[in-house]
């Protein structure tokens, strides 16, 4: 008995200490308020809950960026240097792209090629020529990548060009992954590409981030061209999986300077990984001569200083004036968020939100319905994508200005994920967006009022439980 009562004070005083903790660090005071009373109350399940899901930093990678060792602040100066002559002037550049270069620590380029690639075959066919052509080295990163049929297409790919004596270096986030076999990782090994899992668990202080991913897709070529976007390396990607049918997917294709913060993305990833260097890099700046588009490259994740996705999300609203439309397969936002919605259409901004009508996380498909009913009412429209699983990560802002990219509209691509997004600003480019959006629509079902008030007492009040996780979803 002795012994229980000793373990039992042990906790109460672990549970307070780390309470003191979660005031000075958790980013919000609804979080604070609910870590203190369940760490005090319950330390027995708070703490160990508290371990993997309460950080907001990820530590080891923060500092790393912070003080930025000499091969990192040579990375930055090798990128300026390559790209000045590309540089959007400021004379043509608005307050709003200031502000967003600045979130990002990299410039608006011009002098881009961005090709708009949708659904999986158009992506996956994109990347593999992408790879055959590889005369240098490919950067090659992913969330998930699985064993399956586009996974050895893509192994034997990375391999071909290995034995040709391309560097090939390939980064997967061991979470996301964790199903892919060991002997697809040996077969890239012996064949001499440079394989390494992400692993936010490394550092004696980082045994329990789990909570954390690498949640960005990145392939680079030569320093030529880049590809980013919403998909992984899987069948389901290409509308293969029997559960969801057609999976509705985005990403993009850019050739020209824009490609250099894709690369820079990669190694500071890949140095956080393995402690090891890449090659000498190419960091001359590559130039399309098909179209001369401006584009902004943003990683975004908990090692930086501020809250790089959330402010992006929320600038892009704020700076809407005559439409903004968001795809997103998960809608769980913050208050923050929520009210600059509000706000947009109350000044005349025609907001739309699509989202899937077939779940792939319960809680995440519950939670959106609460958000519906809080902000339909300033006028904000929702519409559920009905042919298939709706997974691309996509905004229009007005005429001009694109985003596609990793991050979705949710806590956890605010502060939990690493993510990179591409901005575009080219009227071209976003008409394209716009004609992709529209075809969504019309295979979409808009919500409407009844759509909550037939909702059952049952379904409603699970609804509210789902919204109550939505910080960790």
């Amino acid at each position: 008995m002795s012994i229980w009562i000793l373990i039992i004070i042990v906790l109460h005083v672990l549970g307070i200490l780390t309470a003191i903790k979660a005031v000075l660090e958790t980013r919000t005071s609804q979080g604070a308020i609910a870590w203190v009373i369940s760490l005090i109350t319950f330390p027995y399940i708070a703490l160990p809950a508290y371990w993997i899901l309460g950080r907001s930093r990820f530590k080891g990678y923060s500092t790393a960026k912070q003080v930025k060792d000499e091969k990192i602040e040579k990375w930055f100066s090798a990128l300026f240097e390559g790209v000045e002559a590309y540089t959007v002037p400021s004379s043509l550049s608005s307050g709003a792209d200031v502000a967003t270069e600045k979130l990002a620590s990299l410039p608006m380029l011009r002098a881009n090629s961005i090709d708009l690639l949708i659904d999986g075959d158009a992506t996956f066919n994109s990347i593999l020529e992408g790879l055959g052509n590889a005369r240098s080295y490919i950067l090659f990163q992913f969330f998930i990548i699985k064993d399956d049929e586009i996974g050895q297409k893509v192994k034997e790919a990375l391999i071909a060009k290995a034995l040709d004596g391309i560097e090939v270096y390939f980064l997967y986030d061991e979470i996301g992954s964790h199903a892919l076999s060991p002997t697809y990782l040996k077969a890239l090994e012996e064949a001499g590409v440079k394989v390494y899992a992400f692993h936010t668990q490394k550092g004696i202080f980082n045994r329990f981030q789990i909570n954390f991913r690498n949640h960005r897709k990145v392939v680079v070529v030569d320093r030529k061209y880049a590809w980013i976007g919403g998909h992984n390396v899987g069948d389901e990607y290409l509308g293969r999986s029997k559960k969801f049918g057609h999976w509705r997917d985005t990403h993009i294709r850019i050739e020209g300077p824009s490609v250099l913060a894709a690369q820079l993305s990669f190694a500071e990833d890949w140095h956080w990984a393995t402690d090891q260097k890449l090659k000498e890099l190419n960091w001359s700046a590559h130039h399309s001569e098909k179209a001369d588009q401006q584009a902004l490259i943003v990683p975004s994740g908990p090692a930086d200083r501020l809250e790089t996705a959330t402010l992006m999300f929320l600038h892009a609203i704020n700076s809407s004036h005559q439409r903004i439309w968001i795809a997103s397969p998960y809608f769980v936002p913050d208050d923050a968020i929520l009210s600059a919605l509000q706000l947009a259409v109350l000044r005349g901004v025609d907001v739309r939100i699509l989202i899937p009508d077939k779940p792939d996380h319960l809680l995440v498909f519950l939670t959106a319905y609460t958000y519906f009913e809080e902000v339909a009412q300033t006028g904000v429209r929702f519409f559920r994508y009905t042919d298939g699983f709706l997974h691309e990560k996509v905004m229009l802002i007005d005429e001009d200005v694109s985003t596609v990219g990793t991050a979705n509209f949710d806590n956890r691509s605010f502060r939990l994920n690493f993510e990179i997004t591409g901005i575009v600003k080219d009227r071209d480019f976003a008409s394209g967006i716009e004609k992709m959006f529209i075809d969504d629509f019309s295979h979409s079902r808009e919500m409407t009022r009844e759509d909550i008030s037939s909702m059952s007492f049952g379904f409603r009040l699970a609804t509210r439980f789902a919204r109550l996780t939505a910080p960790i979803q």
